[in-house]
């Protein structure tokens, strides 16, 4: 059992990780369209060039991770999310089309277009599958056993457009850090108003939850997580009060890092309730792990190129620490 727990943190991480460093650069690319020159979209473009390919390298691990260690839960998922997920995957394609070949174009508007296109497709159809997630599948014998488009319902298109409101702040508040003159204050209104569109859709989310997902509510009312579960509201609250006070006060990088605490707040909360199940209602994490040897295998391979990924990425993120301009790049 400890080894499987091992790899649901480990899971956990690469996911939240991915969350995070891919869901600046898909905000980013959501608020393209505001910029109000291409000379103002390159510096967006610039913000994010050196470091948006490496950043869904977590994904690739995340879903390889699944298909070998927890091949249940790859099997029912795909199974009854096909469509949101290779939209997903689709959108990321799309973005990064766009992203090469507006590079190299003399008329970039239609590859602005299809750029923020793509990141807008890619954050809703992930929203999508997170709450057909968080609203349970239908399995029977261990198949998925529900329609094509059960996905498709309102609390899961809410879901989505929260995804996209909370990838929007992403990126406001990682353009914040990058940029100068009036890109960065565009920033700072576009991160004010997105926190209050993240802020309400939080508040939507915990009130339609326990009607949607009765389970999952139940199951924070159970010890030991009845103990520590009102951690995750008030630390929400927090990093909401003190990421409007960053953004009024001009500050550059605590807008980024309380939008951090509120994703957080919202991720380990769910993942307190949905502890241990992997496909709710009815597949647990141990129903849906792989035999030992597998795990052990796939663990020294992770322990082994987890590192590098990560050294590589501190590393990328670190030589490109400085701020875009418009004409010279970063300096």
């Amino acid at each position: 059992m400890s080894l499987i727990n091992l790899w649901v943190f480990l899971v956990a991480v690469v996911i939240i990780l991915y969350v995070i460093l891919d869901g600046f650069s898909l905000g980013v690319g959501i608020l393209f369209p505001f910029a109000k020159d291409e000379k103002q979209r390159d510096m967006m473009m610039d913000s994010i060039a050196p470091v948006w390919d490496a950043n869904q390298t977590w994904i690739v691990f995340g879903g390889a991770a699944l298909f070998a260690v927890f091949p249940l839960i790859y099997t029912v998922l795909f199974s009854a999310l096909y469509i949101p997920l290779f939209t997903f995957l689709f959108g990321l394609i799309f973005r990064g089309v766009a992203f090469e070949f507006r590079h190299n174009a003399t008329r970039k508007a239609g590859w602005n277009r299809a750029f923020a296109i793509g990141c807008l497709v890619a954050a809703f159809a992930q929203g999508l599958t997170l709450g057909a997630y968080v609203s349970g599948i239908h399995v029977e014998n261990n198949l998925f056993a529900g329609g094509a488009f059960d996905w498709l319902t309102p609390f899961n298109i809410m879901v989505g457009l929260a995804l996209i409101a909370g990838y929007m702040l992403l990126g406001a508040a990682y353009l914040i850090i990058k940029t100068t003159g009036e890109v960065q204050q565009r920033a700072y209104r576009q991160a004010w108003f997105a926190a209050w569109a993240v802020a309400a859709f939080m508040f939507v989310v915990s009130i339609w939850t326990p009607y949607k997902a009765p389970d999952l509510m139940a199951r924070w009312w159970t010890t030991p997580r009845i103990y520590f579960v009102w951690i995750f509201p008030v630390l929400g609250t927090f990093g909401f009060a003190m990421l409007l006070r960053s953004i009024k006060t001009k500050a550059e990088y605590k807008p980024f890092l309380y939008s951090l605490v509120m994703f957080f707040s919202a991720y380990l909360g769910l993942q307190s309730g949905v502890y241990p199940y992997a496909v709710m209602p009815d597949i647990t994490i141990f129903d849906a792990a792989a035999q030992s040897e597998t795990q052990v295998i796939m663990l020294i391979g992770a322990l082994l190129i987890l590192p590098v990924v990560l050294a590589y990425t501190i590393y990328s993120y670190w030589v490109f620490r400085g701020k875009v301009s418009a004409d010279a790049g970063y300096h």
